[in-house]
């Protein structure tokens, strides 16, 4: 097992009074040439939007974009058409394609919002824009939330499909719990991220926004110091 530990405190940041944003890669005005990404991840950010605030109409293309919701809501339009308010604890995906602009605004005029963006390289190049969402349950302790597109996860479950062999899990854990998590792809690496407690790998331990990429292995172990909740993102690391 081959570990890379990205640290919390050693994210970008980028403060704007209406955005608080921190990178865990190279991002907008932060670069960081170790920090280029995790093999088909190349965009984790944490950002609070101030009420009524947000993103104005901008384009993308060849990415797959990922929103977790954790607070608030976000009201998301796009070029395709799509419109919408996405609640916390709900999942929005948007597979960029051959192009499309959208925005995202903080849908309240009151309370903040809070979300992770993740971006995640392609598979399928020019592929017709799509954009899809979903509420996930808060009772359960874990939750497949992506995976590829015709895979039996999203054509007979209820995960959210991307143009990717990629696969995003949310994990809650209660204290000294452990939990074993299998790669889908021998071609594939996991990046954990800490969304809050204490975990312990091997002898490494992480803590809040704490992360950790893992390669050369099929399995991890993560063992719970404290009540927990992680998000672990599966994707290519190889050719």
């Amino acid at each position: 097992m081959t570990m890379v530990i990205h640290r919390a405190e050693e994210r970008g940041k980028a403060e704007h009074g209406w955005l608080s944003a921190r990178h865990s890669f190279s991002f907008a005005n932060w670069y960081n040439a170790d920090r280029m990404g995790f093999g088909a991840l190349r965009v984790l950010n944490d950002d609070r939007i101030a009420p009524g605030a947000g993103f104005p109409p901008h384009a993308h293309s060849d990415m797959e974009i990922i929103t977790i919701v954790t607070s608030g809501a976000v009201a998301h339009k796009d070029s395709t058409g799509s419109e919408g308010v996405v609640h916390a604890g709900e999942v929005q995906v948007m597979s960029a394609g051959t192009g499309v602009i959208h925005s995202e605004y903080n849908a309240s005029e009151t309370e903040p919002l809070t979300l992770f963006q993740i971006w995640i390289e392609t598979a399928t190049p020019k592929a017709l824009p799509r954009y899809a969402e979903r509420a996930f349950s808060h009772a359960e302790k874990t939750m497949l939330l992506v995976a590829p597109l015709g895979s039996p996860e999203v054509s007979f479950g209820n995960a959210l499909g991307i143009h990717q062999r990629a696969y995003v899990t949310r994990v809650r854990l209660a204290t000294e719990k452990t939990y074993s998590y299998t790669i889908h792809d021998i071609q594939n690496g996991m990046y954990i991220f800490v969304v809050e407690g204490m975990i312990a790998i091997e002898k490494e331990e992480l803590s809040v926004r704490d992360a950790v990429g893992i390669t050369d292995t099929n399995q991890c172990d993560i063992f719970a110091q404290r009540v927990s909740e992680l998000l672990i993102i599966e994707v290519p690391v190889a050719a």
